[in-house]
């Protein structure tokens, strides 16, 4: 039985869980419209047609297209972040969680393919709001590759900025992916991305070796 759906019998829907189904359907026709036309071009209109609701439920949900789209990539953000802590957290081999960080990432992009391009691709020109949010949710994932500056050999000697480096070229690899229209095949990224993240780190060979160990597994051709 789906989670969205109530047991049968007079059990009614609790308005917090009417409230949270509006507002996802809302985010996801956003996502949607976004992803086909262009954030500039969406209007809400748009996203009241796609969602399904009326046009008074989305204004008592945000106040305008842009507040809709900055809860968008806040969604975004969060729902990834959560699911990448959750598959490294439990993984004690610093390189191996952030194998599974990566692969945890990836797969949400592929799964969610409007929401990434909306938070990824359109974000960068939907304006300085959005543009800080997308900045906010990059560094929100720095602190899984910091922690190796502890297994380096020589950690205390890496640049400051590496972090921002290697989660700005993740972010930029997805992003020319999302461009292309070829997020089915976003997860094949994951040993090339786990070598380009941990090279810095362990040296080109322990990071080649780590990034081949995940070539079975990552659907490469």
């Amino acid at each position: 039985m789906s989670p969205m759906r109530p047991p049968p019998g007079r059990q009614q829907l609790s308005r917090e869980f009417i409230a949270r189904h509006q507002r996802a359907r809302i985010i996801n026709a956003l996502a949607e419209e976004t992803a086909e036309k262009g954030y500039r071009a969406v209007t809400v209109a748009d996203i009241v047609r796609r969602a399904g609701i009326a046009r008074n439920t989305f204004y008592d949900n945000f106040s305008s297209k842009e507040d809709c789209f900055l809860a968008t990539q806040d969604f975004a953000a969060e729902e990834a972040l959560r699911r990448v802590r959750e598959a490294a957290e439990p993984i004690e081999s610093w390189q191996a969680r952030v194998g599974a960080g990566l692969a945890a990432f990836l797969g949400y992009v592929a799964e969610e393919p409007a929401l990434a391009r909306a938070c990824m691709v359109e974000a960068l020109s939907a304006g300085p709001a959005a543009l800080e949010r997308y900045e906010q949710a990059l560094q929100s994932f720095l602190p899984l590759f910091r922690i190796g500056r502890k297994v380096a050999p020589h950690g205390e000697d890496l640049p400051e900025t590496l972090e921002e480096t290697v989660v700005g070229g993740i972010f930029w690899i997805v992003y020319q992916r999302l461009v292309l229209g070829e997020a089915e095949r976003i997860e094949r990224l994951l040993p090339e991305l786990v070598e380009f993240a941990l090279t810095p780190y362990v040296g080109a060979d322990a990071a080649r070796a780590a990034a081949a160990e995940l070539e079975g597994g990552s659907g490469a051709d």
